[in-house]
């Protein structure tokens, strides 16, 4: 408001507050009343006001205080306009104004499996893609600026952001973030890579309240993509983790041991978690009881909702009175009261729990292979399922090349096995019965074809017709033959060719596991098929004791691997999602005093990585590199594809409101953030 309101009586300022309000045009996507904006489908503050000659006043949730009291730790909220940024972010909803209230009910699997799709719902970060998967626009950030060479990003953040607590977020949470979370061993023992640049790790310098400054040893032109697209927040509430430090509190020690820690370093842990990933299990889980005496139940968050209940079952969450964003309107968002995750690890449960209505809004795990049940049922769960494009939905699998069992090892590392196991899959009968049709078969690659110009289509073609007589040829050729007639072919050990194919249905669909496992066998390599939860898979791949991994191909859309090698090198994949060639990670990890060497070709990739990250993706020398390194991944069989370029289901209720047709259904670009969802609201 303006100074023009200090002298009126109470009624008065009433009375102008709604005045000033209604003088703002009420915009959404679908009727802009003839504004434009700078940035696709939102404003600053200042700009929404000056494009509408206005003043806009604000308005709160009525159930906010209530929600507040749920999130421990918080005091009693001040008004609206002094929980909101001076500089909040003003959001124009796609259909209309929304109304408060409801709750976002969604399943996941269990506690980290298959979190992300509704983790998304709440994300916040620098910047984001708007949903034409195109243009970077603020988020947490209000502005950024590279210099000329890549080498140094500043960002400026909004003046006046509060962390969910109410306490001021500023550059130097960024700062602590860094140089007190990333590079401190006591979270890390050794820091993560991603925050390594040729071996460096980024500088990041508080220039001031509102300005942070990324210096980064090598140019890194994607940096900005990260911040778009990556679930990593790098900011941390210093005014909180920091009273558990020895560097900021002399009484650190003993105030962690008088909650009940080990140590302080525990405490940073305890609430921390040792990870980014905002999905792992809350102190409510952990421990409630010392989260209570504590008098914090989670680290405060900038995201739009923070958890307040958690058990074995699932978890709850309300709205965040602190948010930074409003309509155009004035009303703070996000208008859904509170999200609702259940744990579901059985997909026909997940399935009858949409059917009946339980469900608002899902998309990860739903598969192409559930649609025809799912759309049969449409009318009477009032939800409506629909397709989407998919970015790095190509399932691959991939044999572990460093196995423990050396004979094994040596069968995963030939050329020749990876090619007969990759022409013995009928990719066409995968594609009608899995898939519905609806996809392209194709070779793995670590690039997602739509979004790169280096892969050509003789890399996605090759060696992906299916032909079981020159499976059986290859491995006649490289001495595995049925000596005793059962069906399948011995090792040079005399041992059978047995295979163990362990899968999360999270993460790749039960129908093509189960024609994969009757392909490889019709062709001599016995498989035996085991289903598990995504916890347990990923637990044994990082731990090298997987015969193979299979998953979606994600993590190789554009945006990544512009900031990102990690499908790129050894392992070719991260912790969620677990590649092949352990051995060979740890070998590169260790300076060759651990692991496997590997071969020649395999060891250029972390060199042309590093170059390939410091190019402009999309220049030549990047196409160059990228193409040098497919050919790599490809000649090798490094990641076995099967069908891409595919459609998958995904789902919303119907009086879920301001929901548009999703451009891609992709982790790639974080599910639901490019969407909007804090602008969903739930129709009476």
């Amino acid at each position: 408001m303006t100074s023009k309101s200090i002298l009126l009586s109470g009624a008065a300022l009433v009375a102008f507050a709604t005045a000033a309000s209604a003088s703002c045009p009420a915009v959404t996507v679908a009727d802009m009343q003839g504004l434009s904006s700078d940035y696709p489908q939102q404003f600053e503050l200042a700009e929404f006001e000056s494009k509408a000659s206005c003043d806009l006043g604000f308005a709160q949730n009525p159930a906010i205080a209530d929600l507040n009291a749920r999130i421990l730790g918080n005091a009693a909220l001040a008004d609206v306009a002094d929980r909101l940024p001076k500089e909040a972010l003003v959001v124009a909803p796609y259909a209309e104004i929304g109304s408060y209230g409801g709750a976002i009910t969604g399943l996941s699997k269990a506690t980290e499996s298959g979190t992300s799709d509704l983790l998304s719902v709440r994300h916040v970060n620098f910047v984001r893609y708007a949903d034409d998967l195109q243009t970077v626009v603020p988020n947490i950030a209000k502005a950024w600026a590279w210099n000329d060479a890549y080498t140094e990003l500043t960002i400026t953040l909004r003046e006046g952001h509060k962390w969910s607590d109410g306490a001021a977020f500023t550059a130097a949470d960024v700062e602590f973030w860094m140089n007190d979370i990333i590079l401190n061993p006591d979270v890390y023992e050794k820091t993560p890579s991603r925050w390594l640049f040729a071996g460096e790790p980024v500088k990041v310098e508080a220039l001031d309240d509102l300005t942070v400054k990324f210096t980064l040893p090598v140019p890194t032109p994607g940096l900005l993509n990260r911040f778009a697209v990556d679930y990593g927040q790098p900011f941390q509430p210093k005014h909180f983790l920091s009273q558990f430090m020895p560097k900021y509190n002399e009484n650190a020690e003993a105030m962690a041991q008088e909650y009940g820690f080990e140590n302080a370093a525990a405490a940073v842990d305890f609430y921390y978690g040792g990870s980014d990933w905002k999905d792992v299990p809350s102190p409510l889980l952990k421990d409630a009881d010392k989260a209570a005496k504590i008098g914090r139940a989670v680290v405060p968050t900038l995201e739009s909702y923070i958890v307040v209940e958690e058990s074995a079952e699932g978890r709850k969450l309300v709205a965040n009175p602190y948010f930074h964003q409003v309509d155009t309107a004035g009303n703070q968002l996000p208008y859904i009261n509170e999200i609702v995750e259940t744990y579901v690890s059985d997909k026909e449960v997940q399935n009858l729990k949409i059917m009946n209505g339980d469900v608002v809004w899902k998309q990860q795990a739903v598969f192409l292979e559930d649609f025809p049940l799912l759309k049969e049922n449409e009318a009477g769960g009032n939800y409506t399922v629909s397709f989407a494009p998919t970015f790095g939905e190509n399932v691959f699998f991939s044999f572990n090349r460093t196995h423990k069992d050396p004979v094994l090892a040596a069968i995963f590392n030939d050329v020749r096995f990876n090619k007969a196991m990759s022409v013995a899959m009928n990719r066409d009968e995968i594609n009608e019965i899995v898939y519905l049709g609806q996809g392209t078969p194709m070779q793995g690659v670590p690039a997602e074809p739509k979004t790169v110009a280096f892969v050509s289509d003789e890399v996605l073609n090759k060696d992906i017709n299916y032909d079981p007589e020159m499976a059986k040829s290859l491995l006649a050729e490289m001495g595995l033959k049925d000596a005793d007639g059962d069906g399948t072919v011995e090792r040079p050990d005399g041992k059978p060719l047995v295979v163990r194919l362990v899968y999360s249905s999270q993460g790749v669909p039960v129908k093509m596991m189960e024609l994969v496992r009757d392909y490889w066998t019709a062709v001599g390599v016995r498989v035996d098929l085991k289903e598990t939860t995504s916890d347990e898979y990923r637990a044994s791949g990082n731990n090298n004791d997987l015969d193979l991994t299979t998953w979606k191909y994600d993590g190789n859309a554009g945006p990544t691997i512009s900031q990102d090698a990690t499908v790129f090198i050894p392992p070719f994949g991260d912790f969620f999602n677990p590649g092949t060639g352990f051995g060979w990670a740890a070998w590169k990890d260790t300076a060759g005093a651990e692991g496997v060497e590997p071969p020649a070709d395999i060891a250029k990739l972390w060199d042309l990585s590093e170059q390939f990250l410091q190019q402009e993706m999309g220049s030549e020398e990047s196409n160059r590199l990228g193409a040098e390194i497919t050919k790599i991944h490809t000649d090798n069989f490094l990641k076995i594809g099967t069908v891409g370029d595919i459609v998958a289901p995904f789902m919303y209720r119907n009086d879920l409101t301001n929901v548009k047709p999703i451009k891609a259904k992709t982790y790639d670009f974080y599910w639901t953030y490019p969407y909007r969802p804090q602008q969903w609201f739930l129709k009476k």
